[in-house]
């Protein structure tokens, strides 16, 4: 930079060159260091530890997206993590470079770092933004704390935020046996995000075992090791529970 400063870096964990599930089109993925979050069922440990990953500067991500790009032209970047907003002034420099490159962008959150006091901020995020992921984990306040060991608020500030800027809006939900897969769960959830005019599609993801090794690997025991992988097809019958409270929610508006 400038004045002989130093690049800004951000710790990433790693990189993913052909990305499928994380946005449209093949995504050049990030995956950030760092999570506030312990959600019970989270299958990255290894990116909770904001010290960890490796320090990379903005232009040094792009040099690989530029390694494959004739594979994005549907696509784009995509940070996810751990989570991105840890990271907020590297992450917005990021997308700032993309966005002038002409890259499509998306962001992969839980949107719990959103701050008020924070709003400018985030508003600079938000002008280089095409497209944000945002996992809901509970549609239940309490419920969400035992989920996730943090409070439901300040996601759903962050989709107010989304919504007043006019930035698209994918609800992510993963579906876990017992525990958020209750018609009254998902119906809340549905009531819940029906009325985001932002809103362009909700996904339904299985809850699944695969991090199962990671933990044992880092020798953490695995909260839910009681609880087997849940069916896809509850999944999608999960969706359609949902998307009838946002129709039912949207026809009393």
């Amino acid at each position: 930079m400038d004045g002989g400063c130093s690049p800004l870096k951000g710790r990433i964990h790693s990189t993913e060159s052909f990305g499928t599930v994380d946005g449209p089109g093949v995504r050049f993925v990030i995956f950030f260091q760092g999570c506030p979050m312990r959600c019970l069922y989270c299958h990255n440990p290894d990116t909770w530890n904001g010290a960890g990953g490796m320090e990379m500067t903005a232009m040094e991500l792009l040099e690989e997206y530029e390694r494959n790009k004739t594979f994005y032209k549907s696509g784009g970047i995509t940070a996810t993590g751990g989570e991105p907003l840890l990271q907020l002034p590297f992450l917005t420099e990021l997308f700032q470079k993309a966005r002038e490159r002409g890259i499509h962008t998306c962001l992969d959150t839980s949107g719990i770092l959103f701050r008020e006091e924070k709003r400018k901020e985030f508003q600079e995020l938000f002008q280089v933004l095409d497209l944000v992921l945002l996992d809901i984990k509970h549609s239940d306040r309490e419920a969400h704390v035992r989920l996730t060991r943090q409070p439901l608020d300040p996601v759903l500030a962050f989709a107010d935020a989304l919504e007043e800027a006019k930035v698209p809006m994918i609800i992510r939900h993963v579906v876990v046996p017992g525990i958020t897969d209750g018609e009254k769960e998902l119906t809340e959830l549905g009531t819940l995000i029906g009325g985001y005019q932002n809103l362009k599609g909700l996904e339904v993801l299985p809850y699944h075992t695969m991090g199962k090794a990671k933990y044992e690997k880092l020798g953490i025991p695995y909260p839910l090791k009681e609880v087997e992988n849940m069916d896809p097809l509850k999944a999608k019958e999960a969706r359609k529970t949902i998307l009838l409270a946002i129709r039912e929610k949207r026809r009393k508006k």
